[in-house]
């Protein structure tokens, strides 16, 4: 199956970083979303990184082109006549249930359903749809237009085409997918780094090391661009919190349970730089604040 159209629900970090790459592709976008606040700050977003993106000569293609290719809307109609429908919302189950079966009932018969999930299950989501078969993850990293690569997850009844129709998109986005052939937890690369992450947690909460150590520790020996701390800041605090939980649940295993310094963070509403104070403070601009 070509892909022309993508409908995606979301216009946050995620959701609006997928239709900017989607754009970037030749594909015709629809970004949705119930706050048009939400929806005017994804576009600002999606336009000052194209702009960058122009600047350093990795887009030849003129700005108004790109943006040109992205709708927006605050319904479902828009989703009749896409090939694509992506759910790019909280990491929260019933509210992506809720969002499966709008789209089930509005989309196509043809139309495949992906969620964007780093940790749900993908066979559940597919539960509540009359097309258990034409539904996959398609997880994007943080942020969607740097990275190269997406999981593709496979759910109990993700049919062959489809499977192959998911990865054949990820590489027209110009992203390389990584398999994921089972629906576990946390698929695979957030299933390594979470416990990485959690580590850290625990070692902060039991003062071996401070947030600025050990990301300064990971960026300088480990060769990463940004640290755990950092990278949670930027994806936000109550979205990994949101996935650990979804883990947990999952597992019962206690060792996925948030620890208490994120938990405490995160009934606090420090979630991030979207608030200006999660594991670090930041200014207006977004910079961060020296302590």
């Amino acid at each position: 199956m070509e892909i022309k159209k993508v409908f995606i629900v979301g216009a946050g970090l995620m959701g609006s970083g997928i239709a900017q790459v989607c754009a970037q592709s030749g594909i015709n976008v629809v970004m949705n979303d119930n706050n048009q606040e939400a929806i005017d700050k994804g576009i600002k977003g999606i336009a000052w990184s194209v702009s960058k993106f122009i600047e350093k000569g990795k887009l030849t293609e003129d700005k108004s082109i790109i943006l040109n290719r992205i709708a927006v809307d605050t319904n479902f109609s828009n989703a009749a006549d896409a090939n694509l429908a992506i759910e790019a919302v909280f990491e929260k189950l019933e509210l992506k249930k809720e969002i499966f079966q709008k789209l089930d009932r509005v989309c196509q018969d043809k139309t495949i359903i992906a969620s964007n999930t780093s940790a749900i299950s993908i066979s559940e989501l597919a539960s509540v749809t009359n097309r258990p078969e034409k539904v996959l993850g398609i997880h994007f990293f943080s942020p969607v237009p740097m990275m190269a690569a997406a999981e593709l997850i496979r759910g109990m009844a993700t049919s062959d085409e489809t499977f192959a129709a998911g990865n054949t998109f990820i590489r027209q986005l110009g992203k390389e997918p990584i398999l994921v052939r089972r629906d576990v937890p946390a698929f695979v690369i957030n299933r390594i780094n979470y416990r990485a992450n959690l580590e850290a947690m625990r070692l902060v909460e039991e003062g071996v090391a401070t947030v600025e150590d050990i990301d300064k520790g990971l960026r300088l020996a480990s060769g990463r661009k940004m640290g755990p701390f950092e990278i949670g800041d930027m994806v936000g605090l109550d979205v990994t919190y949101g996935a650990l939980m979804s883990i947990y649940e999952t597992t019962r295993d206690p060792y996925w349970y948030p620890p208490a310094i994120m938990r405490h963070k995160v009934k606090a509403g420090n979630l991030g730089r979207k608030t200006g104070k999660g594991w670090y403070e930041y200014n207006e601009d977004g910079t961060k604040k020296t302590r």
